[in-house]
């Protein structure tokens, strides 16, 4: 198998997705709205950190044989500035959402349901198609993926479901956070040199290939909770082209001030 930029991109791409997704699930550690979710969310949170170390393992993989470069899963987590992360901006979003006042108002819970099944149904297509990869090693992680992210879906459509078909509050809240997070899903399918290239050689799809089933799986679950399709819109973001909102400097800022606080300590 050729390796090239665009394998190791997209390679990354993934693993960005994963970690930063799994950096903001594990602010709610200590802080869940109840003993049951605050486990729940650490632990789907270390199956997204989980996913990162293969997937940046296996990008230093891929790195030294197109380079000759020598790097970690910690060079890419801590010591790549915001610009290198090519995660979707769905993933860096802060939690509290639109019926926030301020930048420091408390976690909406609701955000996070809604944005861990916008971003579950997606994966649990990718990482199907994954498993046929014709990158031995990323088929082998996309199986593995595959069963944690099935408990992921099913564990926030139930929470969407209760939302969306609960208390006049709670649904008040989880149609308030889907109005909010759906726009940023036109970035799955946005088509791009790097998955052109990647579906060409049989590596990955191209994830418009499974909108309308994501879209189909998104409708059902949103009838079940008695929530309403927010109409679509025009904008597209960035994220995976290294373009972030203005949150993503804040989640790595906490995220790598450790390491970079101590570069080369082991633990």
């Amino acid at each position: 198998m050729d390796i090239t930029p665009q394998h190791l991109s997209y390679v990354l791409r993934l693993a960005d997705t994963a970690l930063i997704l799994g950096q903001r699930n594990a602010e709610w550690t200590g802080h869940g709205p109840i003993l049951e979710e605050d486990i729940a969310l650490a632990n789907m949170s270390l199956d997204l950190i989980g996913q990162a170390r293969l997937l940046y393992s296996h990008a230093a993989e891929l790195e030294k044989s197109l380079t000759g470069r020598a790097r970690t899963e910690d060079d890419y987590a801590y010591f790549r500035a915001e610009r290198e992360f090519a995660n979707y901006t769905l993933a860096e979003l802060p939690h509290y959402g639109p019926l926030s006042g301020t930048a420091h108002a408390d976690k909406d819970y609701a955000v996070t349901i809604v944005r861990n099944f916008l971003y579950a149904s997606l994966m649990a297509h990718l990482w199907t198609a994954l498993t046929a990869s014709t990158d031995e090693q990323l088929a082998a992680i996309a199986a593995k993926s595959i069963k944690e992210t099935r408990y992921h879906l099913h564990h926030s459509r139930e929470w969407l479901i209760r939302f969306g078909d609960g208390t006049d509050e709670s649904h008040r809240r989880a149609q308030a956070a889907l109005d909010y997070l759906l726009p940023y899903t036109r970035e799955f399918f946005s088509i791009d040199d790097v998955e052109d290239s990647i579906a060409a050689a049989g590596i990955g799809p191209k994830t418009a290939d499974f909108e309308a089933a994501w879209l189909d799986d998104v409708r059902e679950a949103l009838d079940e909770a008695t929530l309403t399709l927010p109409e679509p819109v025009k904008h597209i973001t960035t994220g995976k082209h290294g373009e972030h909102s203005e949150h993503m400097g804040y989640v790595l800022a906490e995220m790598q001030s450790i390491a970079r606080q101590h570069p080369g300590a082991t633990w």
